[in-house]
């Protein structure tokens, strides 16, 4: 992957073709765990690498604002198992969520595929599961225009398993907004929901 740099008049013919920096960052740390980034089979790893990282931090989740009129006032919304992958910004090495997002709609309905490209536009950047759930239940309230939201994800974190203590282990973290923070019964209601 390269990137090309025009002369400061503009002239195309005077353009010349620089590396982009992730190749070389990716090079660089093939060379320095004792790899060949020459060799067959990591030739062209630099430029995956580079691809790859512009790619998750670039995510564009598309249109987020669709709203329906909603049929009831005391209605509950749940939307479980949206499973995102994000990355840990304490070690750059990826965890999996399942998201379940609840909220009790204020007049309007949120179209069902905004609750995933919230959750990926969030999980898509260095991240922490603490912060990916408050910024997915805010995003939430702020696009439906309630206050009413609860955020579940449970998680398994590669910077646990495969280093350090090197266990497996699932890490739930909540987010709880207007009701769901001060109505044990609604939250009892949420919960019931995903048992059943």
């Amino acid at each position: 992957m390269s990137v090309t740099e025009l002369d400061l008049d503009g002239d195309s013919s005077a353009s010349r073709t620089t590396e982009d920096p992730l190749v070389g960052i990716a090079r660089q740390l093939l060379e320095e765990i004792g790899e060949d980034p020459n060799r067959d089979g990591l030739r062209d790893t630099p430029a995956r690498f580079a691809r790859w990282w512009r790619e998750f931090i670039n995510y564009d989740p598309g249109s987020l604002g669709t709203l329906f009129e909603s049929i009831g006032t005391s209605q509950l919304v749940v939307v479980s198992d949206i499973q995102v992958w994000s990355l840990c910004e304490h070690h750059l090495l990826p965890f999996n969520c399942s998201v379940t997002i609840a909220y009790r709609p204020a007049g309007q309905l949120l179209g069902l595929s905004k609750f995933a490209r919230v959750a990926h536009q969030y999980a898509h950047k260095l991240q922490v599961q603490e912060r990916l759930v408050d910024q997915i239940a805010l995003e939430i309230s702020t696009l439906s225009g309630t206050p009413d939201v609860a955020v579940i994800a449970k998680g398994e974190h590669l910077c646990m398993s495969m280093r350090g203590i090197k266990a497996a282990a699932q890490m739930t973290s909540t987010a709880y907004r207007g009701e769901f923070s001060t109505d044990a019964g609604l939250r009892g209601e949420l919960f019931d929901l995903l048992r059943a």
